[in-house]
């Protein structure tokens, strides 16, 4: 993974060239408002009029006795809140994905008073309008990612809508099951594992006392994240705190998995770090006190050690309180549950090659800056393989048991496109192609996203295309945020049929390569084993290796499909 990101620094150093950081901005008194903390005032992005407010508390900062309790209301101003600049990001560690802004890995960052968000308007949005509201939740495992990462600006002026950014505790801050904690608790919900999904319930509850002061509909908020952020999503749809809060859901490339109560304070199953083993180690004891008072630097460490990619622990834990005991899946079918609201969900179709590429046995490097892989056919047939059972998982199945539950509002979606472009030999829309996370640039049109690798990645070349697709998609995001019904993306756009017995999604690509389109079917691991088992491309060597990398990421799907391959 370091020598991937290495690429990002070699590759774009052309691109690059002087430096281009923006100035400032400056405050702008037709954004000036007054909600209940007091009176705050935004400034006005150049290049698309949209009014944009950054750093807003939504939360008080929870520190030292707030810390793993649920998030307590905001603080008044003091004086009048320049809103200009978005919040230092919740205390992470850095990962290789930093490196992609010159940032080493490793690195502990960040703070623990991080509960703000960032509100962009569309410049004609006004007090007390009545635009549609789209709350973004953003990804990074749930121990990584911030909100100045994502600049909705353009997006907000292309579809006439509000977009609120928010940020949420993360790693062992925002995810910790332990016993001490909930015999402190002075709320009910202060007796939860899974502090992230409250603080973005809290942000919601922001979102409907504040928002029409930015020119939102309270009635018409739509949550939608990418990834960890989906997989949140997911977790709010079947969260009592969160009832009523929002009124549609998107799902990005999210998930449905969630670790028991006991696994996660206790361990077994597989567990990495369980709670009450890592309190050891870094509070050195199991008081509430002993863990309220341990520093930022001793428990991101215990998480750390041995653990490359940030830091590894138990999360989306099914502790009874923000998440049911029986998981989130059975959730969603569970009316006692279930936060009944329209649901588009989808996948990417190369989801897995954004990591298959950080692996050097899957891809050759040359001086640490050109990347081929070792073989195109297995690495192209590997990441399919990976990325349906992803499909399957997070679209299909639960599709399928909302509608034969009798929810009607679902739609799915693949994301297709794979036109990177290319330096020399190195060949990204191969490498990369639609893999994790590259559907976010398009839903928000705005193609500066992965830091240095996206001068590489988005091209003259793919231009028309992308911009094409990116506004399809928004036109959808958005119509489904508008009426609860992405129809035709409020433009001319097919018609989005939703999901029904024979499995329909809309395939986003575009025009150069089939466009947007419907296709039918519901994936199955029955059929992927069938399909892995006469894969052409394949020896069955490779069918094996196949199967034994599916189990590192999904036990259950490996077994099932192993059944169908003779390995």
């Amino acid at each position: 993974m370091r020598g991937a990101l290495t690429l990002l620094i070699g590759l774009m150093l052309a691109a690059c060239g002087a430096d281009d950081t923006p100035a400032p901005p400056v405050p702008d008194e037709a954004t000036a408002r007054t909600i209940a903390q007091g009176e705050l005032i935004g400034f006005t992005e150049t290049s698309t009029g949209a009014q944009v407010w950054r750093g807003i508390p939504f939360a008080a900062a929870p520190v030292g006795d707030l810390r793993w309790r649920a998030p307590r209301p905001a603080p008044a101003f003091e004086g009048r809140l320049e809103a200009l600049a978005s919040s230092e990001r919740c205390a992470q560690m850095t990962t290789p994905l930093d490196q992609g802004q010159g940032i080493e890995p490793g690195l502990l960052v960040g703070r623990e008073d991080c509960l703000y968000l960032d509100i962009y308007a569309p410049a004609q949005a006004a007090e007390g309008g009545d635009l549609p509201v789209m709350v973004w939740i953003h990804g990074g495992s749930n121990v990584w990612g911030y909100a100045a990462q994502y600049d909705a600006s353009q997006l907000v002026a292309d579809q006439n809508v509000i977009v609120v950014v928010i940020q949420y505790r993360l790693g062992p801050l925002g995810f910790f099951a332990h016993e001490a904690i909930r015999d402190t608790a002075g709320t009910d919900l202060d007796r939860g594992a899974n502090f992230a999904l409250l603080d973005q319930t809290a942000a919601l509850e922001w979102v409907q006392a504040n928002i029409s002061a930015f020119g939102g509909d309270e009635d018409r908020v739509t949550i939608f994240g990418e990834s960890a952020g989906g997989y949140d999503v997911a977790g709010l749809l079947v969260s009592p705190p969160a009832r009523g809060l929002f009124h549609r859901a998107i799902i990005q490339s999210g998930g449905l998995d969630t670790v028991a109560l006991e696994a996660a304070e206790q361990g077994g199953d597989g567990i990495v770090n369980p709670s009450r083993e890592a309190a050891a180690e870094f509070a050195g004891g199991q008081t509430a006190e002993a863990l309220r008072a341990a520093s930022l630097e001793e428990i991101f460490e215990t998480y750390h050690e041995g653990f490359a990619f940030g830091v590894e622990l138990p999360r989306m834990i099914a502790d009874g309180v923000t998440l049911p005991t029986e998981g989130i899946r059975e959730g969603l079918t569970d009316p006692e549950w279930f936060n009944d609201v329209p649901v588009i969900t989808g996948t990417n179709f190369e989801e897995m090659k954004l990591f298959n590429f950080l692996d050097s046995q899957l891809v050759r490097s040359w001086f640490g800056v050109l990347y081929t892989a070792r073989d195109a056919d297995f690495y192209d047939a590997l990441a399919q393989y990976q990325s349906r059972v992803w499909r399957i998982n997070a679209v299909d199945s639960m599709a399928q048991s909302l509608v034969d539950d009798g929810h009607e509002d679902v739609w799915a979606y693949r994301f297709d496109w794979d036109e990177g472009g290319r330096f020399l030999f190195m060949d990204l829309g191969q490498l990369i192609g639609s893999g994790h996370a590259v559907e976010i640039p398009f839903v928000f049109n705005r193609f500066e996203f992965f830091g240095r690798l996206d001068g590489a990645l988005f091209t003259d070349a793919n231009a028309e295309g992308r911009e094409s697709l990116a506004a399809a998609m928004g036109g959808y995001w958005a119509e489904f945020a508008r009426s609860g019904n992405p129809g035709a993306g409020g433009g001319d756009f097919p018609e989005w049929p939703r999901w029904d017995d024979g499995g329909q999604l809309m395939r986003f690509d575009t025009p150069q390569a089939g466009g947007l389109e419907v296709i039918e079917g519901v994936a199955t691991f029955e059929q992927l084993g069938e399909d892995l088992a006469t894969d052409p491309r394949l020896t069955p060597e490779q069918r094996c290796e196949i199967v034994v990398r599916i189990e590192q990421w999904d036990r259950s799907a490996a077994q099932r499909v192993r059944d169908r391959v003779d390995c």
